[in-house]
């Protein structure tokens, strides 16, 4: 291929190559292509086809390793140990917050550990405390803490 270079060490480079940039990028891609691209250095190995007959095999090799990784992770997803890792609002609910801005037309500010945080929810004054029940991205829904605590609806019937 190259001067004094054999194909397959090519091609084994190229798969390093790729595998070492999916330990430096996100995604779950580089990988499949650096497999695919290590099996085309051992077919080159093994039985030394010529240039372009490596450059199909690597696209084949690509789609086909590709496709199928797609179709198992969906079939088989892996499930994560902490699924609210990075869904902020989500870890919350339950926790007890104190308003700081009056509630008015449904949202406020509420202060949850050392952060405020914007809120919606029934009318309430500054100083009450509430509970956390979900959050809608960035916005807190809270409910006063004592109606939770009561049983009682916390929001106004309809």
């Amino acid at each position: 291929m190259l001067d004094g270079i054999e194909a397959y060490w090519f091609w084994a480079a190229i798969g390093l190559l790729l595998a070492a940039a999916e330990i430096l990028l996100p995604g779950v891609y580089l990988i499949w292509l650096a497999v695919a691209a290590l099996l085309t250095a051992v077919l080159t190995f093994v039985l030394d086809p010529g240039v372009p007959l490596q450059i199909v095999n690597f696209v084949f090799l690509s789609l086909i390793i590709a496709f199928s990784a797609r179709r198992i992770l969906r079939d088989t997803p892996i499930f994560s140990a902490d699924p609210l890792l990075n869904k902020r609002g989500a870890r919350l609910v339950g926790e007890t917050a104190v308003v700081v801005q009056d509630f008015a037309g449904g949202s406020g500010r509420v202060k949850l550990g050392d952060s405020e945080w914007l809120a919606k929810g029934i009318d309430m004054k500054a100083g009450e405390r509430v509970r956390v029940t979900g959050s809608e991205g960035a916005i807190l829904l809270v409910a006063p803490a004592d109606a939770i605590e009561a049983g009682k609806p916390a929001l106004p019937e309809a």
